[in-house]
């Protein structure tokens, strides 16, 4: 799940920027100063933040310069400031991309773009295991109990989507955005979907526990109950190790007792 801070001074470009992001499908926050963003990320590190070199409470450079050190995150710095040693300097400090003002608001969401696709290159992994279901985002496959699963490419994508979210609820309209992002249709198109995966991947679709439905907000995935199912194979495994081990134990303890017998027979 993608996550974008802006902190930028002006609060006009603030709304602008997290507005356009917005309509291309990312999650963003918006912060008007150096302490706001900085109680933020006690809670959580965004995935990229966009930050203006100038903030009413502090230079955002030396907070670019904190960033680097205390937190792994992308950052796209956006300054007034053109000549080539505040770049440098921009640079140095740790940002990943600088862009000066006045930009165009397509040259500000491809570079977003360009710093997030070097993101997804190195931290998306080649498959999702949990457990009993593996979702792989290559060949696009889902195999769920040791059997590949047909999804129509609808299903692997609100599937995926579901599963990005670690257990938390999306409404339709989100999943509707992010699984489908340049679709558009009615939201309760979700359901049939929703109905047509719990088919395919529950073992009572009447009564499913994998897909849940959240009452007044939308769907959400059970981790938990793949999480379990994997911590109960994983103890049956030890389990069974157990009396594997404790069987050899006792049918070596009868051989040397054979042995011992036969020995004291022979005097």
């Amino acid at each position: 799940m993608i996550y974008i801070s802006i902190i930028e001074g002006n609060p006009h470009l603030r709304s602008l920027l997290g507005w356009h992001l917005q309509q291309v499908g990312y999650i963003t926050h918006q912060y008007g100063t150096i302490q706001q963003a900085k109680n933020s990320l006690a809670n959580q590190v965004p995935t990229l933040i966009v930050l203006d070199s100038d903030l009413p409470d502090g230079d955002g450079i030396e907070f670019c310069e904190w960033l680097y050190q205390s937190h792994q995150t992308l950052v796209l710095m956006l300054s007034a400031k053109i000549n080539e040693k505040d770049v440098v300097r921009g640079l140095k400090a740790g940002a990943d991309d600088y862009l000066k003002k006045p930009f165009g608001m397509q040259e500000f969401l491809a570079r977003v773009e360009s710093l997030l696709r070097r993101f997804r290159v190195n931290n998306t992994p080649l498959m999702l295991d949990f457990g009993d279901l593996k979702i792989d985002l290559v060949q696009r496959r889902v195999e769920f109990r040791g059997e590949l699963i047909d999804l129509t490419p609808q299903e692997f994508s609100l599937l995926y989507v579901l599963s990005q979210a670690q257990g938390s609820p999306l409404s339709r309209s989100e999943l509707l955005r992010r699984a489908w992002p340049e679709a558009i249709e009615n939201q309760r198109t979700i359901d049939t979907h929703v109905l047509s995966l719990r088919k395919k991947i529950e073992l009572d679709p009447r009564q499913p526990n994998l897909i849940q439905t959240v009452r007044n907000v939308g769907y959400r995935f059970n981790t938990e109950l793949l999480q379990h199912s994997q911590n109960n194979c994983s103890n049956n495994f030890t389990d069974r190790n157990r009396f594997s081990q404790n069987l050899s134990r006792n049918e070596q303890y009868l051989s040397n007792n054979r042995v011992i017998k036969e020995k004291l027979l022979a005097k």
